[in-house]
């Protein structure tokens, strides 16, 4: 179930008396919470839900990712860099990870991490391949 909630006030960062009255691009140079990727710029954050029951492996997953860092929250968001089309294939997952600052990518039971990697080279510079929208 995905909800839009508050991040707690435990979670929360302190930012200046004035943060509300600032334009929206200032706003966005100050972390509002100690889980910053999820924290919107009025503290709400989209949440799913993740059932033991209906999905398995992706609540280990966020289990494993607790007892790791203290934080059962895992971001979930579409796979492909501005301007490009969504990864689709194991290989567009590859290719993405490749050409990002990703440290790790996970498929299926297979963990890749960046630095045991080949290097890796292309022939032209990727980020023409597509017009930014």
């Amino acid at each position: 179930m995905l909800l839009v909630t508050t991040v707690k006030k435990e979670r929360r960062k302190q930012l200046p008396d004035n943060y509300f009255e600032l334009p929206i691009k200032e706003k966005l140079y100050f972390i509002r919470s100690d889980i910053p990727a999820i924290t919107h710029l009025d503290y709400s954050a989209r949440v799913q839900t993740v059932h033991k029951e209906t999905n398995y492996k992706y609540y280990q997953l966020i289990k494993a990712f607790k007892e790791l860092t203290g934080y059962s929250v895992i971001i979930n968001t579409s796979f492909n860099v501005r301007g490009e089309p969504i990864v689709c294939t194991p290989d567009d997952a590859y290719k993405c990870f490749m050409r990002t600052e990703m440290d790790h990518l996970v498929m299926d039971n297979y963990v890749f991490n960046k630095e045991d990697q080949p290097e890796w080279v292309e022939e032209k510079d990727w980020q023409e391949e597509y017009e930014l929208d």
